[in-house]
């Protein structure tokens, strides 16, 4: 397992950009909530990553409304085929999940009230769909991890090969250097679920883990998030209308005029 400085993740862009002759394979394992969202349109957006499909996850919002969210998310990318899969509803011994619907809204989106998805769920769990894509492309998949571990340790679980099959696993959580975000020695996607981290991270799998030390240091202002509105881009209004609940709680809470994760 290495745990990634700015320096580490400079390389990794500079090397992503280019040498980008073949697209990677991932499958985002995700609780959209605001941040999220961003980090799921940014994917679907790059011409480097084959996104295979994205695995759901409570913390931000309940397992349910992840499920949700994500199709919602598929659809606006423009890639409503895409599977969803369903993951664990409750953490692997301590069971109903801590949701931050105070971050993020009751809705997970800010409460801007969306229509409900037209697509469906796939029908097989995360885990599931996990170790089979896994095993259909050995060696092939990354697993970029935004939420609690606990589809992936279910994964693990489920496959004892899947941790030397999958080909790496990016995982936001940690705080490794810096203080947690929910107590002093916590932060909130390890914490979520602490024995699924522990299986994950010991399972041998090729772990890269960016902490909150990394992502706090990137911030989007109010002026970034007005000239984001002003772009016109294709997702400009949609994630500028999340963003002001994210950042109104920002506010209250740490006294910043933007939002960071």
């Amino acid at each position: 397992m290495s745990i990634l400085n700015s320096d580490a993740i400079d390389g990794m862009v500079v090397s992503s950009s280019s040498c980008a002759l073949k697209r990677e394979k991932i499958i985002i394992d995700t609780d959209p909530g605001i941040d999220d969202s961003i980090a799921v349109l940014m994917a679907f957006q790059s011409h480097d990553l084959e996104i295979l499909g994205l695995t759901t996850i409570f913390g931000n919002v309940s397992t349910e409304d992840a499920t949700r969210n994500a199709l919602l998310l598929c659809e606006i990318a423009g890639y409503p085929d895409v599977p969803v899969a369903e993951g664990g509803a409750e953490a692997l011994e301590r069971g109903k999940p801590r949701i931050a619907d105070f971050v993020h809204g009751s809705d997970g989106l800010g409460n801007i009230s969306l229509p409900p998805p037209k697509s469906q769920k796939f029908e097989k769990t995360a885990s599931e769909f996990l170790v089979n894509k896994v095993s259909e492309y050995p060696g092939e998949v990354s697993i970029l991890a935004l939420g609690p571990l606990t589809n992936l340790a279910l994964a693990v679980k489920r496959d004892s090969s899947f941790a030397r099959k999958v080909k790496r696993v990016v995982v936001l959580g940690g705080a490794f250097f810096a203080l947690g975000n929910v107590n002093p020695a916590a932060e909130a996607n390890i914490y979520g679920d602490p024995e699924a981290a522990d299986i994950v991270f010991t399972s041998g799998a090729n772990i890269d883990v960016i902490g909150i030390n990394i992502t706090t240091q990137v911030m989007m202002t109010d002026e970034d998030l007005d000239e984001l509105r002003q772009s016109k881009g294709r997702h400009a209004e949609f994630l500028c209308n999340i963003c002001k609940f994210y950042r109104d709680w920002h506010v209250k809470s740490d006294g910043v005029h933007g939002t960071c994760t």
